[in-house]
Parts: C-alpha cells; sequence; structure tokens
C-alpha cells in the first residue's frame, strides 16, 4: 500500500482535505497528515492544502523544521508525484505579491498575483463554481471534462510558461485554474469542496505515474 503525506502546517481546510482523499483512495492509500520530515521523505505522494495568505502559508511551512528540504528531496530529486491545493497550488511560483513579494518554492516559475476583472460584475473574491477550459496535461486534470470545479480565492498562480497552464477559469477574465509540471500538479480550486467530480480527481492523483 502505498504513502501519502498530507502536509501539516496549519493550513485551514486539512480536515476536509484528508477526510476527501481518504475516501478517494478506497482503502488502496494510507494518507498521513503530517509535518515530520522523515515520514515525507518516505512518501510515495505528497499533497500541499492551503487556505489564506500566500505569505502567512509560505511562512507557516518554512517554519517547520526541515520540511521544505524534504519535500524538495522527495519531489524533486525522487520524482514522487505532488499535488498542490488552492494556496497549496500558489506556493509552487517563484514569488507572490500579496502584503508585498514572497518567494515561493519556485518549483514552477512564475508569480502569484491578485485577479482583476475585466468585467466589474465578477466579485472577488472569486467564489462558487465554474467548469473550467483548455485542459491539458496529465490525466488527473485532462479528464476533469466539463465538471463544476468550487473555487474560493482573489489572489491567481500566473506561470511564466503558458506551457505549464493545465486548465483555465473564466471569471470576469480567463486566468490558470491548474499547473502541471513533470511530476508536479497544483489545482486552484478545492477538490474536497468539489463533491464527486473533486474526488474523481483525487483518485487520479492517486493512481497517476508521471
Amino acid at each position: 500500500m502505498q504513502n501519502v503525506a498530507l502536509i501539516d502546517y496549519g493550513s485551514g481546510n486539512l480536515r476536509s482535505a484528508e477526510k476527501a482523499l481518504v475516501r478517494a483512495a478506497e482503502g488502496r492509500a494510507a494518507v498521513h497528515v503530517t509535518c515530520d520530515p522523515e515520514r515525507v521523505a518516505k512518501a510515495d505522494r505528497i499533497v500541499l492544502p492551503g487556505v489564506g495568505a500566500f505569505a502567512a502559508c509560505m511562512q507557516a511551512l518554512s517554519e517547520r523544521p526541515g520540511l521544505v528540504e524534504a519535500m524538495t528531496e522527495t519531489v524533486r530529486k525522487k520524482g514522487r508525484p505532488f499535488l498542490g491545493v488552492c494556496v497549496g497550488m500558489q506556493l509552487l511560483a517563484s514569488r507572490g505579491l500579496e502584503f508585498g513579494e514572497t518567494p515561493g518554492l519556485a518549483w514552477i516559475p512564475g508569480d502569484v498575483r491578485r485577479i482583476e476583472p475585466s468585467d466589474p460584475a465578477a466579485k472577488i473574491p472569486h467564489m462558487g463554481w465554474n467548469t473550467l477550459s483548455g485542459l491539458s496535461g496529465p490525466p488527473l486534470v485532462r479528464d476533469i471534462g466539463d465538471s463544476p470545479m468550487y473555487f474560493t480565492h482573489s489572489f491567481a498562480f500566473y506561470p511564466q510558461d503558458e506551457g505549464d497552464v493545465a486548465a483555465y477559469v473564466d471569471h470576469g477574465g480567463r486566468f490558470p485554474a491548474a499547473v502541471a509540471k513533470g511530476n508536479v500538479a497544483g489545482v486552484q480550486f478545492h477538490p474536497e469542496k468539489s463533491q464527486s467530480a473533486g474526488l474523481a480527481l483525487l483518485a487520479r492523483f492517486l493512481e497517476w505515474r508521471p
């Protein structure tokens, strides 16, 4: 049985993410909520959740001794599959431009900046259900199809290379909803709040062989 490390750094949606992963696994994987670098280093897959401000989340992640280093070793050097969710996806960026400039993990070059809809009727935060477009990348994203996903955020991740964008969403203007580069993927929406479609995405992640 494979081991999945769900990174615990104080994220507000941790328990709902855990329940969704356990349900999606259907006994095929053991989900461990952890910030232990040793356990992260031994994980077969890593999921990084996130709710809140980029700077606060990056600080909380960095304050866990050895955690970023263990994640980097496991994902970047060992090639284990990684999924970032909401701010967990945004932390993949080079930097976040929320309340100043904060360096990110820099696993996928790009910036996180505030959504600026061209349609004044589009409210920020972007909250609610949306279908995606331009689906590409690994099956966990590509196979979403026309199933709507649940979003709640005010900032989005804009990769430098458009080829790293795996899906878009339109909310008064188009912006990235998912990214993928090698064994690293991220989604701006919340699979754990997206009912059966979200569970299906998590199940595909658990089967993903990048």
